[in-house]
């Protein structure tokens, strides 16, 4: 079982706590100052830490910071008296696994025990399987094993030889532009990359964006303004959601891929267009050529080279691989440590049928992260995926709803589980106090403070 560290200055709090989480099956350790927890906590390297805030010789967040420093693994539930936002707030900001308000609910207590053990299980079962170094991931990378993937790659290899149009086809969050990227960079990577996304800018702006204007074309326009063709240069320029262009500008965007030049709006002077174009829909063009709502002679000239990048559902070989490359780019930009997902979550991964695809992963994945206590990712830190657990939720919400509401609820305080092992010790062994005091490990004033808290008679 797991070995439980109980800091807490209030000595009926740790006695009662060692009581229960010993007939519970942990093996436990109690200090009554941060001090001595934290020399207690060096020679048995605690699994989990019960803190309390307000300690008479240090604070209860310099504790935390200090375990935290020695054993990153360790799992502090921290407990107070007090129940202000900011000290929640900064408690789990901290790096603690859970808060517990006083007077503590035992069956609060042992849900956050028992996801602090789930979680150091998980921790451990995943280390055991990293035996062997990952495979090594850089910014920019296609994460793909299966056969359409490697034809992805094989195209991108042909294409970067020359500046051939290129579409890219394809599902929202697929991934479209990092394959546009990917392309730029195996050609002119020296270059600009410039995208527009043609669903979000309006027809009249959209034509200025992308070719320019001059000095005066048109109210506002106090100077001449190269557009995103002229800037590019020798680069790339990527047209997102190309099928939400209007017909006028696609007669315009035909005339850039036939002539390879354009004139700004308002000018006459022929600008030559040196960047190659890469386009990218999450529809099917073809449909739309059919329905009227899309140039057929400009579909033609986009589809030279087509990339049909498939969404995930249709490649979940790659699932394993995306959450490593993910969780280490997560663990950069957001200083974590995450280092995996539990087997049954990775179970639901490959089972899923992921309408956003790569970006609802990647979604899920940094909500998750940001949330979560541990270092593997279980069911528990998935509430959108897989609906929220209400069974749990309902005991929680009535955890912290205060003692007189939790009786109600049939819900068991520590004094009354302490109350009740007091009776049945002196059922067992009669009215001798010194025996009962040796049963229950306290002194005899303790003991008659006990009776007395509990209106236990005696005599």
């Amino acid at each position: 079982m797991a070995k439980i560290l109980v800091i807490d200055d209030d000595k009926s709090i740790s006695e009662s706590l060692e009581l229960y989480l010993s007939e519970e099956g942990y093996e436990i350790i109690t200090a009554n100052t941060g001090t001595e927890g934290l020399n207690k906590a060096l020679q048995m390297s605690p699994d989990i830490v019960i803190l309390d805030i307000r300690l008479p010789d240090i604070d209860g967040f310099t504790v935390l910071e200090d375990l935290k420093e020695d054993n990153e693994d360790a799992k502090v539930i921290m407990i107070t008296a007090h129940h202000d936002m900011e000290t929640t707030i900064r408690a789990m900001k901290e790096g603690a696994f859970d808060y517990i308000h006083k007077p503590i609910n035992i069956d609060e207590l042992d849900i956050a025990i028992q996801k602090a053990v789930k979680t150091i299980e998980m921790e451990k079962k995943i280390d055991g399987l990293l035996t062997e170094p990952s495979r090594s991931f850089k910014v920019g990378d296609i994460i793909g094993t299966g056969k359409a993937m490697r034809e992805i790659f094989k195209t991108i290899g042909v294409v970067s030889q020359s500046k051939t149009t290129v579409l890219i086809q394809g599902e929202s969050g697929t991934g479209k532009e990092l394959i546009a990227k990917v392309i730029h960079n195996n050609t002119s990577s020296t270059e600009p990359y410039i995208a527009i996304n043609c669903s979000a800018i309006v027809d009249t702006l959209l034509e200025s964006e992308l070719f320019g204007h001059e000095k005066g074309s048109f109210t506002g326009a106090i100077s001449r303004k190269p557009g995103k063709f002229e800037l590019a240069r020798y680069g790339t320029v990527f047209l997102d959601e190309i099928s939400e262009m209007s017909l006028n500008l696609q007669a315009k965007l035909l005339r850039v891929l036939q002539e390879l030049e354009f004139e700004r709006v308002g000018g006459k002077d022929r600008v030559k267009v040196n960047a190659r174009i890469v386009a990218a829909t999450n529809k099917d063009l073809k449909t739309l050529v059919e329905e009227g709502k899309f140039r057929d002679d400009l579909y033609y000239r986009l589809n030279i080279v087509t990339v049909h990048i498939p969404p995930l559902r249709e490649r979940r070989e790659d699932i394993p691989l995306l959450l490593d490359y993910l969780l280490r780019k997560i663990n950069r930009d957001l200083h974590k440590k995450i280092i995996g997902v539990s087997q049954e979550m990775m179970d639901i991964f490959m089972e899923y049928h992921w309408p956003g695809n790569v970006r609802e992963l990647e979604n899920l994945l940094v909500r998750a992260a940001v949330v979560a206590k541990g270092q593997v990712l279980g069911h528990e830190d998935f509430p959108d995926l897989l609906g929220h657990d209400k069974g749990e939720g309902a005991r929680l919400t009535a955890a912290v709803s205060g003692p007189e509401a939790d009786k109600e609820r049939g819900f068991e305080t520590l004094d009354d589980i302490e109350e009740k092992h007091i009776r049945k010790v002196i059922a067992r062994v009669g009215k001798n106090k010194g025996e009962i005091c040796e049963v229950l490990g306290i002194s005899r004033p303790t003991l008659e403070r006990k009776l007395e808290k509990y209106g236990i008679e005696f005599e």
